[in-house]
């Protein structure tokens, strides 16, 4: 996904992840996670280099690249896929 659209995807609704976790997107670059009740924040932006980025305190970061989830020609969501790990995870959106 091309830098300047990751704003407009990542706050354009929550987001529901298949274990039943969701997380939200501030245009301020905050952001919250909700697993099991528990919710934990954190922050966003998109780096130089047009990649994601997330901060979880206190130390914990993250890199993606981001992609549209589409089914049946509509936009369903997002992909993340971790730059290190490659693993990926989706979000639909809610």
């Amino acid at each position: 996904m091309p830098a300047e659209q990751i704003p407009a995807a990542v706050t354009a609704g929550d987001l529901v992840y298949s274990d039943g976790a969701t997380q939200t997107f501030d245009s301020d670059g905050a952001t919250r996670y909700v697993e099991g009740g528990r919710q934990t924040e954190g922050t966003w932006s998109i780096g130089e280099d047009g990649f994601f980025y997330s901060f979880w305190p206190p130390t914990y970061r993250a890199s993606y690249d981001l992609r549209w989830m589409v089914e049946k020609g509509v936009i369903v969501g997002l992909r993340f896929q971790d730059l290190k790990s490659r693993a990926s995870f989706d979000g639909r959106y809610q």
